[in-house]
């Protein structure tokens, strides 16, 4: 009996994500004689039933192209904006599912669609999901499709602000996305030559910063990269966030804990002026003219790397071979030179982080880039 398979793409974009829904598809259609269904616009559009058959037609020439063809959201089926509330949906979400008689929904996401996805595997679904984000910070997996593409978008831009940093003698500091994770900034810092790399495992000392900058200034080196990443802290701010997340912990009602919950988010809605602060700052400290350029969305577009290709075509045929076995509650993760399904119940919830003495960490230490710690 032919199989019907439901694809969609969740959360923030990425390059790879087209060509994982083409290897994908064409394996599952061509090689196993499947019916695939692409869900459009996420979870939102599983729930409303949006979705088209798809065929040669459609996963043809997408390999390069960055984006997703069936577009995306960071809409949750459990908490979702309906009539201007906000709604449980699971419900709707299983009722498409068996309202197409499907075998199976295949996820291509990061965290948040590894914990949505799961959400539907306890109603009732059979769900296989493929780790994307340029974060790389999904457990469970080596690497993530998405994070080769922006690491080289990220060091080509530092590779262009090191020319125009030598000549006005200035320091240019670099903000780099990754959430809560440092893969990309220490990715991108490595391979551009960063003087200097900020990233949330290691919290900072501006001092020690300025201080680092200061050396390279007596070795007659009179300008710095300063990348950082989104999620970094310096000390201070990362003494200030464990005390509240500790407080919340030791809430005994509700109201105390939600009082916590909003003066974290409070704190991190102002934390995301930090690299302009960090900027000033370091000018301040060093009496060097300073510069910030923030990548943002630069990093999660454009034509993926052939890397990114690769991978993504690798995890896609291993997500239709796992369809193809009945084989489902599972994320395709990356583990050396092979793929392997990992349980979703040991991915979900979880981050990857950089290791404070990641290979990574060692050599930029080694060349003698700062952590400012």
């Amino acid at each position: 009996m032919t199989k019907r398979v439901g694809i969609l793409t969740s959360g923030g974009d990425c390059p790879g994500l087209n060509a994982a829904i083409r290897g994908f598809g064409r394996a599952a259609i061509g090689a196993f004689g499947m019916d695939v269904l692409g869900f459009r616009d996420g979870f939102r559009g599983l729930v409303h039933d949006r979705c088209d058959r798809l065929e040669g037609s459609e996963l043809s020439g997408i390999l390069t192209d960055g984006g997703t063809i069936l577009g995306t959201s960071r809409d949750k089926p459990h908490k979702m904006p309906v009539d201007g509330k906000t709604r449980d949906m699971t419900d709707a979400a299983v009722e498409t599912y068996h309202r197409h008689h499907l075998d199976c929904l295949v996820c291509l996401g990061g965290g948040g669609t590894q914990k949505n996805a799961l959400r539907l595997a306890k109603a009732g679904l059979s769900v296989v999901t493929l780790p994307k984000t340029i974060d790389n910070d999904v457990w469970g997996t080596d690497v993530t499709f998405g994070f080769d593409t922006s690491v080289q978008i990220a060091t080509e831009a530092i590779d262009r602000l090191h020319s125009t940093a030598t000549s006005h003698n200035r320091i240019i500091v670099v903000e780099v996305m990754g959430h809560r994770a440092g893969w990309l900034a220490l990715g991108g810092g490595l391979a551009g030559g960063a003087d200097v790399i900020l990233i949330p495992e290691i919290p900072y000392d501006e001092e020690r910063v300025a201080e680092a900058i200061a050396a390279r200034s007596r070795a007659g080196k009179h300008f710095s990269i300063v990348a950082v990443a989104e999620g970094s802290m310096s000390r201070a701010q990362k003494l200030e966030v464990d005390e509240l997340v500790a407080a919340k912990e030791r809430a005994t009602s509700k109201d105390e804990r939600r009082g916590f919950s909003n003066q974290l988010r409070a704190f991190h809605q102002h934390h995301t002026d930090h690299t302009l602060e960090l900027t000033q700052s370091l000018e301040e400290r060093t009496g060097q003219e300073s510069r910030l350029t923030i990548l943002g969305h630069l990093l999660r577009g454009g034509t993926p790397s052939a890397l990114d290709r690769v991978l993504s075509t690798r995890l896609g045929t291993a997500a239709a071979e796992l369809v193809r076995d009945d084989r489902a509650g599972v994320m395709v993760a990356v583990r050396g030179e092979d793929v392997e399904a990992v349980p979703l119940e040991k991915v979900a919830g979880r981050k990857k982080l950089v290791p404070v003495d990641h290979p990574w960490v060692r050599s930029a230490r080694l060349v003698g880039t700062s952590f400012g710690d």
